[in-house]
């Protein structure tokens, strides 16, 4: 059932839909920012070399992606806590009767980088995405590798990065916890010459309050949904930092939302598309936004940016640009250019040779 919070923008997003309303840029953004979710995820086997490449021939202005660390302490470019057997398959143990093989299943916080350099991350294509392009053999890189790697391509250093941390506050012995997350990042940041091109995001906002306490340079995205915005019964959600929203408040959850982002001084609100247990698309009975105009407005009246995620839906997306959000996280950056270019907005221009990328590629991808 959709959250009766959520049901007063039924209207509002309907009409929007209706009234087809123009879609401008409200900042002093000179671009719309298009973002290839964990490079691509529709496109090329996720969070991988091959997914950030295709993400950058076909015109991503930001590569999105999300970090866990290892036992060892090393930083490693993926989503899941856990190594997902729908995405990953075993080759062989780091050593001779190892006995934490086969890996598959097991925690990253729980295995070592040499055991996770063993894995295939690139032959399996997920079911819900059917048009993923397979490299098969192609192993998870660390961060150090993944920039590296662009740096191949990109001299000037022009690749802007959105960097996740995957901490849990609920199940802490499942990963790594938000100090270490901050320290271990931040190294990495500093070491790299993207440093000035990262921008730190989190659904846990201690690790954003502690990144912005180490280094206010690096600007943060607050990540919130429908299940991080509230713990059991209303009471306050493990996840903002020790923010509480207010149900009964007369200011909607979303104009509260944007104001406990600004609040931990967050750069950039980077919200669900839609609420839970809403229909998928604009045009259908029961669809209930998560991000809504009034979050927008207020957010932007706070100076941050709005970049909601992972719109895969293009009704959506039109929706979104019609409110007037900043930049889009998707699965489909190829389509969603498509359709923000039709919509008048710039866009970045696609600028690195799909020849020399590649050639880069087969230097720098590593295989099992």
């Amino acid at each position: 059932m959709v959250s009766s919070v959520f049901k007063v923008v039924v209207v509002l997003s309907v009409q929007s839909a209706v009234w087809g309303l123009p879609a401008t840029l409200s900042t002093t953004q000179t671009t719309f920012d298009i973002q290839g979710h964990r490079g691509g995820r529709g496109e090329t086997v996720e969070n991988t070399l091959p997914s950030f490449a295709w993400g950058l021939i076909d015109g991503v202005e930001t590569l999105e992606l999300d970090n866990g660390i290892t036992r060892d302490g090393h930083v490693i470019v993926w989503h899941d806590e856990n190594i997902d057997p729908t995405k990953c398959k075993d080759t062989a143990p780091a050593f001779l009767d190892d006995p934490d093989y086969p890996y598959v299943g097991k925690f990253i916080a729980n295995l070592t980088l040499a055991q996770i350099k063993t894995l295939d991350c690139g032959s399996e294509r997920l079911l819900t995405f059917p048009l993923q392009t397979t490299y098969p053999g192609t192993k998870l890189s660390t961060l150090e590798e993944l920039f590296s790697f662009v740096e191949c391509f990109d001299p000037k250093h022009t690749v802007k990065y959105n960097i996740e941390s995957k901490v849990n506050p609920v199940s802490t012995n499942q990963t790594r916890g938000p100090n270490d997350f901050v320290r271990l990042q931040h190294e990495q940041f500093k070491k790299s010459a993207y440093y000035h091109r990262i921008t730190y995001q989190s659904f846990d906002w201690r690790t954003l309050v502690g990144m912005k306490a180490l280094d206010p340079k690096i600007p943060t995205a607050a990540l919130v949904d429908g299940t991080t915005t509230f713990g059991p019964d209303n009471t306050t959600s493990p996840w903002l930092a020790g923010i509480k929203l207010d149900p009964s408040s007369k200011e909607s959850i979303g104009v509260q939302l944007a104001d406990a982002a600004n609040q931990i001084k967050a750069d950039i609100l980077s919200t669900a598309d839609i609420a839970p247990g809403s229909a998928t698309d604009p045009t259908q009975l029961g669809f209930v936004p998560f991000t809504t105009k009034e979050m927008i407005v207020r957010a932007h009246l706070h100076g941050m940016t709005v970049k909601p995620w992972t719109v895969d839906r293009m009704n959506v997306a039109e929706q979104l640009m019609e409110w007037e959000v900043d930049g889009i996280i998707t699965d489909f950056p190829t389509q969603l250019r498509r359709i923000v270019q039709k919509k008048g907005l710039p866009v970045t221009p696609r600028r690195f040779d799909e020849k020399k990328v590649l050639r880069c590629l087969d230097k720098h991808r590593q295989t099992v």
